[in-house]
């Protein structure tokens, strides 16, 4: 497992196999999908036991709508506004 991956375990308390289980129950083109990315947000929202501000889940919807590519740790670090 990634650094990166351990730090948002270590942050969030959410084991990122369990975001992977959730993340793998979409397909690629729900990931294309408004309505399902929020779906995703608010499951790994409720899984965290934390609320997302709904300014942050546009930000995820929008990052994931404009990047059409794979989702990997760059991706995530930019959306935890991290470099």
């Amino acid at each position: 497992m990634s650094d990166l991956f351990k730090k948002i375990e270590k942050k969030t308390g959410v084991k990122m196999d369990d975001v992977s289980k959730i993340a793998n129950s979409f397909s690629k083109s729900d990931l294309k999908d408004e309505k399902s990315i929020r779906k995703l947000v608010r499951q790994v929202s409720k899984l965290s036991g934390k609320k997302v501000p709904k300014q942050k889940e546009d930000m995820i919807v929008n990052m994931l709508l404009k990047n059409n590519s794979k989702i990997d740790s760059s991706t995530i670090s930019k959306m935890l506004g991290k470099k």
